[in-house]
């Protein structure tokens, strides 16, 4: 049996898509490719004519994209995105460069156990320009998804089909108090006892603060997060301003604690997520991603998961 004929997109015609998609204007997108409206127009038909599909539903006001078109405008995506790596790639080892690594990370990750990889890695590999996105476990999700990152470092308990994980390490969580508070002598604390204290937090769209929110809310309480702010760092030096204390992965106060802060494990209930590699399935790592892949499973820097 003869395999499928498949339909033969250009470059330019992908681009075609996601500017339609993007603008919702046929007008607005052709100006943005610098091509008349016309010749826009009869890219789109082609590409809805190969596939057998309509990928935008069109009125004389508004041009909206189908079902389909948003199926395939995420593996345009994709695919523009892996192109633009590859030729990026080639043209850096046609000029004699060893090629770029992207990596999206949480900022736990990337403020405690990165820096130590980066070092290790670019001993080996000093030709090799890195570029760490630091965010939210979300946002590094996406940055995996979309090709912008070669792989992330984040939680890997629950991911989307199009992402697989590895889990490396499995990280607690501790409260992090200055060094003259009242529960800076304490062993462990229960998150019970946190019920009236001032806390410092990260974003509710963040997992750190999702992990803590829901074992709250399992044991019936109402945490006092009294002010949120976007980095560690800028959670740390709260903390040690006295503004409130903090709940966070242990992974991520290693930089911070210094002479007048102290983390202090969490008792009951004990929280912890298991921190690893992202990876989209169906694209195949780079030779940096490799090597960088390579290295975190041989060297991460935190004890293996139990």
């Amino acid at each position: 049996m003869a395999p499928p004929t498949l339909p033969d997109f250009s470059a330019r015609q992908l681009e075609a898509v996601l500017a339609v998609g993007e603008y919702g204007s046929f007008i607005a997108a052709a100006s943005r490719l610098r091509i008349s409206q016309p010749a826009l127009t009869r890219t789109i038909k082609r590409i809805e004519a190969a596939l057998g599909v309509r990928l935008f539903e069109r009125s004389t006001r508004h041009v909206q994209i189908t079902p389909a078109g948003r199926e395939f405008a995420a593996v345009a995506e994709r695919m523009l995105n892996d192109l633009r790596i590859t030729v990026r790639s080639i043209r850096e080892v046609a000029e004699e460069q060893r090629g770029r690594l992207s990596i999206a990370s949480i900022m736990s990750v990337a403020s405690g156990a990165l820096p130590v990889l980066l070092a290790a890695y670019r001993a080996d590999r000093p030709g090799i320009e890195i570029h760490v996105q630091e965010g939210v476990h979300g946002s590094v999700l996406e940055a995996v998804r979309s090709g912008a990152a070669d792989l992330g470092l984040t939680y890997v308990d629950e991911l989307p089909d199009a992402i697989s994980g590895e889990a490396l390490q499995r990280e607690t969580f501790c409260l992090v108090v200055p060094r003259r508070h009242r529960l800076a002598a304490r062993r462990t604390v229960a998150l019970a006892e946190l019920r009236d204290v001032p806390l410092v937090a990260l974003p509710s769209d963040s997992r750190t603060r999702r992990t803590v929110d829901a074992a709250a809310s399992v044991a019936g309480l109402t945490l006092r997060q009294i002010v949120i702010v976007n980095q560690f760092a800028t959670l740390m030096g709260c903390v040690r301003a006295g503004v409130g204390l903090a709940i966070v992965p242990t992974g991520a106060t290693g930089l911070f604690l210094g002479r007048d802060l102290r983390a202090i494990p969490l008792g009951e209930p004990k929280l912890s997520r298991r921190l690893g590699l992202a990876l989209l399935r169906e694209r195949e790592p780079s030779p940096a991603a490799a090597g960088f892949l390579a290295l975190a499973r041989r060297a991460w820097p935190k004890p293996a998961v139990r």
